[in-house]
């Protein structure tokens, strides 16, 4: 029985079958990457949730005793700004009782350099409920006061979903 083109041709793949495979594949991998990058960086924000605890603590621990917000971060008898770092954050600012967060060191590059910040929200009127947090663009308790500047820049799509508006 001869050999015929037709069975030859079905061998195997040609070249260019094969790129135009690999481009299809890169062009799904690029589209796919950003909806990835969301969710990494978002991670990298809850990943510094200990550090920013801290400062919390410490903010609410002064408005708890002195029934007043600290000024700044000797106030609330933390360190530095500078000095306040973690593997994400490059400081956290103490500013009239809101906390101010900069990302750097092995953030992102998305958030690396940008803000979140914090704002304590009390009720002036009855000092013993606890301070709650606004973090971000987030909305303020009903019934409570908001205290501090909202100095955030990061995207909101970078943003936990309690801190979005």
């Amino acid at each position: 029985m001869p050999r015929t083109r037709f069975r030859r041709a079905l061998a195997g793949f040609t070249l260019i079958e094969i790129v135009v495979v690999l481009a299809v594949v890169a062009i799904l991998a690029t589209l796919a990457l950003p909806s990835l990058q969301g969710p990494f960086v978002r991670q990298q924000v809850v990943d510094s949730a200990p550090l920013i605890n801290l400062a919390k603590t410490a903010v609410a621990g002064k408005w708890a005793t002195a029934l007043a917000l600290p000024a700044d971060n000797a106030e609330a008898a933390l360190p530095p700004a500078d000095k306040m770092v973690g593997s994400y954050v490059s400081s956290v600012t103490v500013e009239a009782g809101a906390l101010h967060v900069v990302f750097g060191n092995q953030a992102h590059g998305a958030i690396k350099g940008k803000t979140l910040s914090f704002r304590p929200a009390v009720v002036e009127s009855a000092p013993v409920v606890p301070v709650a947090w606004v973090c971000g663009h987030a909305g303020t308790p009903e019934k409570m006061s908001g205290k501090g500047t909202n100095r955030t820049d990061v995207e909101p799509k970078f943003l936990p979903m309690n801190c979005r508006p």
